[in-house]
């Protein structure tokens, strides 16, 4: 016999082994591709950019969001024969805001840089001649 108790904000519920034995009587939905609810990747299925996807990592929010969104969407609708070719105007402006804001969007250059200043690599050594036996036995 199944049962349901709440305690506080739980809800338990203890079934048996007939009741899992038992198929689901559930129907499902078919997936509606317009909800904009629903989890896309970077394309929706009508073309649009899903600025909702993880994959932008946040960029689309935030301080230079909207020029993020800019320069991404003249990128992605491009034409020209070099694709983006013609967004260097909306990249430069998604660059000079980021550059505002290093806390929040550091340059990879500027971390290479600290790294090689902060622990230059060791100056290589030169190996000890090794010593074989035929030599030390004569």
């Amino acid at each position: 016999m199944s049962y349901c108790r709440q305690e506080g904000k739980d809800k338990i519920i203890f079934v048996t082994k007939e009741d899992h034995a038992t198929p689901s009587s559930a129907e499902l939905i078919p997936d509606d591709p317009n909800d904009p609810y629903e989890d896309h990747g970077l394309i929706l299925p009508n073309g649009d950019i899903n600025w909702n996807c993880p994959c932008l990592g946040g960029m689309a929010s935030g301080p230079c969001g909207e020029q993020f969104k800019a320069a991404f969407s003249c990128f992605h609708y491009s034409q020209e024969e070099v694709k983006g070719s013609d967004c260097l105007e909306q990249f430069r402006g998604m660059q000079e805001c980021m550059q505002k804001y290093p806390d929040l969007y550091p340059q990879e250059d500027d971390d290479e840089d600290s790294k090689d200043q902060q622990s230059p690599e060791p100056a290589p050594t030169e190996a000890a001649p090794t010593v074989t036996e035929e030599e030390t036995s004569s």
